[in-house]
């Protein structure tokens, strides 16, 4: 530890004697300083033991003696010695009574004592105290990359706890605790995840501090990665702020573990090309290759029925992989995810974590933009927004079918202005919302415009006798009697809708056209 002034009065050879503030040796000293002037707190920064002969000082006004130590004690001066045998015999009694009146230790320095003696002893003291900080910084970071190499960074965060006598926590990308020591730490670490999450939004190297003297601990938390978003964080909750040595152990920790998560990096990297090889080859139809690859690195996720996810925008899904990855990881389950320009494509194991956590995903983007799930038009500035197609489970030899239907909800999300559609809502539902493109819109009106035309003249009504003759599957009898009108009058406007038309309604493929057009543009009347 530092000098104190106790450990000055206590050094056999400065022979100091206390005159006032006894009760309060204990503080450290930063410094000693030697100043005649008679306002030197200008050139203080606090925490010196200033050391006078009172050469331009009246001592034994009490009143200026009162102002004097008064300042000298606002400014942060630990304590004040005082030379005898120079201009006084002795301290003058206005002073020792000033100094015990405002709390400030007063030491009397034999004349036989020079002034450079304190000074080089506090010196040396503050010497031997860093000195002991650094070896002792050294032993920590010794210690600290032992634990690392033999028990990972939960042997670290248990290595580090004890060297600031508090806690450390780990954190992912995605603000979640990783692991944490002492073992209790974990739920405090918990609470902290709002704070970490504003840490990540900044470029990294980053720091910060939570709490202080009002609260059960202080925390720095600190970023960790070299890229622009960091890749992990640290915190070390401990009762008051770090010593130096302290110091030392924190920052050998923030070293470690960059090199932990920039080491995880790079075999995440390689476990992407990997996973693009398997990707690519179970599009391709070739699972027994993509499982030979795969080895035990992807295997147990080719082994069990799984979903295909296909993301567009949003920096090519770089929220989502996260989100995903994360999730698996602390699951244990696999996922292969590959960025493919502004696309990212999954696969995940059907109901495992990460399928949940990209539908929380969405659904938490869904509730940033401030919409529902129903129907809406997208607007052009929101092209680069994030849309998500799930498909169906499936298994290694479906992979391509699986692929196609993503795709598939993919084009539907974004014609919606979804955020996440699923193959399977698809299937379950009606076709008649894919209706609602523009494009088929337009073939619907123009398909019918001629018979709407005739209509509109008076001369009949060949839209509404074709709905209720499509919508009876070509029974004469019951479409007309749906109109109200003999059979026979149901066969002559039949015969005029194929003439207008120039299409037969014996040919299945124009029925349906027609009954999709009718349904297309039934919004609209």
């Amino acid at each position: 530890m530092p000098p104190t002034l106790a450990s000055l009065v206590h050094h056999s050879a400065l022979k100091l004697t206390v005159r006032a503030g006894a009760d309060r040796l204990d503080v450290p000293v930063r410094w000693a300083h030697v100043s005649e002037l008679a306002d030197p707190v200008p050139y203080m920064e606090g925490g010196e033991l200033l050391l006078i002969t009172a050469l331009k000082l009246d001592a034994e006004d009490p009143e200026a003696m009162r102002r004097y130590v008064r300042r000298l004690a606002g400014a942060g001066v630990v304590g004040l010695g005082f030379a005898i045998g120079v201009n006084y015999e002795e301290i003058p009694k206005a002073l020792v009574d000033a100094a015990e009146e405002e709390g400030l230790p007063l030491l009397e320095v034999p004349r036989r004592t020079p002034f450079l003696a304190i000074t080089k002893a506090v010196s040396a003291a503050i010497a031997a105290d860093q000195y002991r900080a650094v070896t002792a910084g050294f032993a920590a970071q010794r210690e600290l990359t032992k634990q690392a190499l033999n028990d990972g960074p939960e042997g670290l965060l248990g290595a580090l706890a004890a060297q600031v006598d508090g806690w450390a926590a780990l954190y992912d990308a995605s603000g979640a605790v990783v692991a944490a020591a002492p073992e209790w730490a974990g739920r405090r670490a918990a609470r902290l995840t709002a704070d970490v999450e504003r840490l990540r939004d900044r470029p990294a190297p980053a720091s910060s501090v939570v709490g202080g003297p009002d609260h059960e601990d202080r925390v720095e938390l600190h970023s960790l990665g070299t890229g622009r978003r960091p890749r992990a964080a640290l915190a070390v909750g401990t009762e008051a702020a770090l010593g130096t040595a302290e110091r030392y152990a924190v920052h050998s920790a923030i070293a470690l573990l960059t090199l932990t998560t920039e080491r995880s990096r790079s075999l995440h990297e390689a476990e992407q090309r990997i996973g693009a090889a398997v990707l690519r080859m179970l599009l391709a139809g070739e699972p027994d290759h993509a499982r030979a690859v795969a080895g035990d690195l992807y295997g147990g996720l080719l082994d069990a029925p799984f979903r295909v996810i296909v993301a567009e925008g949003d920096a090519g899904g770089a929220g989502l992989a996260e989100a995903v990855e994360a999730a698996g990881a602390r699951a244990g389950e696999a996922v292969l995810a590959v960025p493919e320009g502004d696309r990212l494509i999954v696969l995940a194991a059907d109901g495992g974590a990460a399928a949940h956590a990209c539908a929380e995903y969405a659904a938490s983007l869904e509730a940033a933009r401030g919409t529902s799930s129903s129907v809406r038009e997208p607007s052009p500035a929101e092209g680069d927004d994030l849309v998500i197609g799930l498909s169906a489970p499936a298994g290694p030899i479906a992979a391509a079918a699986a692929y196609k239907q993503a795709e598939q909800a993919l084009s539907v999300a974004r014609r919606r202005g979804r955020i996440l559609v699923e193959h399977e809502q698809l299937a379950s539902g009606s076709v008649l919302p894919l209706l609602a493109d523009d494009a088929v819109k337009a073939f619907a009106d123009g398909l019918l415009r001629a018979l709407r035309e005739h209509d509109a003249t008076g001369r009949g009504d060949l839209v509404a006798s074709l709905r209720a003759w499509l919508s009876r599957h070509g029974q004469w009898d019951a479409a007309a009697a749906d109109l109200g009108v003999h059979r026979h009058t149901l066969r002559y406007r039949m015969r005029r809708v194929e003439e207008i038309l120039g299409r037969s309604l014996d040919d299945p493929d124009v029925r349906m056209e027609l009954w999709l057009a009718l349904k297309a543009t039934a919004a609209e009347q």
